[in-house]
């Protein structure tokens, strides 16, 4: 299995990502719950790179790949050419601190890694490539 999906960097785009991963993990034996959480994950990572590498220019391309390089394991790739942001390296604001000073935002990266089972950095023939990784034990054949 490999899916491939090329999008502009406009939110209004977001609706078509969400569609393309639960299109694409139709065979999977996912429960909607799980379903709900990898797409959320995903729509964060995507969500954010559009707004702060490509500031939600639409002329700007990213790319969404789904890939199984084995049974029961499933990557997410994201790959675009924008300013490179790796949120292993990111300062999580602590929650206390959030609270108190009414932010919004901040929780996103926190909720990508409790849902994923790794997230990592990388390039690869010259553009910036964020690996989320899920394993799975079901998949329907």
């Amino acid at each position: 299995m490999n899916y491939r999906y090329n999008i502009g960097c406009s939110l209004s785009n977001l609706k078509g990502i969400r569609e393309f991963i639960r299109t694409s993990l139709k065979g999977y034996d996912i429960p909607d719950l799980e379903m709900s959480a990898i797409v959320l994950a995903i729509d964060e990572m995507c969500s954010n790179l559009m707004i702060h590498a490509h500031h939600c220019n639409p002329d700007h391309k990213i790319e969404l790949c789904i890939l199984e390089p084995q049974k029961g394991r499933l990557v997410f790739e994201i790959i675009d050419d924008g300013n490179v942001f790796d949120i292993n390296a990111f300062s999580e604001p602590k929650m206390d601190n959030l609270i108190h000073e009414k932010r919004k935002g901040g929780l996103g990266i926190r909720l990508v890694k409790s849902i994923m089972d790794s997230v990592e950095y990388g390039t690869k023939d010259g553009k910036n490539v964020c690996r989320l990784t899920k394993e799975f034990k079901n998949r329907i054949d």
